[in-house]
């Protein structure tokens, strides 16, 4: 028996519709949803944050759908419908992160007309450099899981000269006082002022650089970040931003994964 297109096309859209609503992780969700990285989601749920259809979430497993009831500190949360995807040329002495308990000035300050986004990683308040603002959850999980080696260049300003020796037990890969091990990583020290260095690095632990060259005794006095996945802030000054480019966007996606 021929089916008629109408019925065809009516059971696809069915299908279409349950798919859409199929139960995924909740820090999944709300990732995608643009409210924070899965890995501040689950901050959240352990904060006791977030509820589902008023009942408080307790468990960072648990599957939900676009029609459950969702709150993030009593705020209802709506599906976002268009992925946004912002780079900032971020400034000194501005927070990384969507809010702060001080008061002081966050990234968000700065691209604030812009709906729930936030940045992917971090750059602590006295790094400057390439941030990345999104509400798009999975691609910010992929560029910040270590599993994806996502690489980040800095160039680093040190109060006296890195030797050599030093330079080369960096790229060989160091294990920290905390017992963190930095992997291996490229090192090149400016010929002419050796006070200069850049490195690119591949898993940007908390402070990772500054706690690099902390390790032999130097004190990191500028650290900027260059480039983040393949994206540099070429003709944006400090506190200015823009819209990743249709290219830019596809390609941090074949990067990742995603394509």
């Amino acid at each position: 028996m021929v089916k008629r297109k109408s019925e065809a096309k009516s059971k696809t859209k069915n299908a279409d519709s349950k798919l859409s609503n199929a139960p995924v992780r909740i820090n999944k969700f709300l990732a995608d949803a643009g409210v924070a990285s899965r890995r501040k989601i689950d901050e959240l749920i352990l904060e006791g944050a977030i509820k589902v259809n008023g009942q408080v979430v307790e468990e960072p497993g648990i599957k939900v759908t676009s029609s459950d009831f969702i709150t993030v500190n009593g705020d209802p949360v709506k599906e976002i419908k268009h992925d946004i995807y912002i780079l900032l040329n971020k400034p000194k002495n501005v927070i990384t992160t969507t809010s702060d308990d001080f008061d002081r000035k966050t990234v968000l300050d700065i691209v604030r007309k812009h709906a729930r986004i936030f940045p992917v990683g971090r750059l602590d308040r006295n790094t400057t450099g390439v941030l990345l603002l999104t509400n798009d959850g999975e691609l910010a999980y992929r560029l910040t899981h270590p599993k994806f080696q996502i690489e980040r260049t800095y160039n680093v300003k040190l109060e006296r000269e890195l030797s050599s020796l030093q330079g080369r037990l960096i790229s060989e890969g160091l294990t920290l006082e905390n017992g963190d091990e930095t992997g291996e990583c490229e090192v090149f020290i400016h010929p002419d002022d050796k006070t200069k260095v850049m490195i690119t690095i591949k898993e940007g632990k908390n402070r990772e650089v500054r706690r690099i060259f902390e390790h032999f005794g130097y004190e990191v006095k500028q650290l900027d970040r260059k480039i983040f996945a393949g994206l540099t802030c070429k003709g944006l000054g400090k506190g200015e931003y823009r819209h990743l480019t249709r290219q830019e966007e596809l390609a941090i996606k074949r990067l990742t994964g995603m394509l």
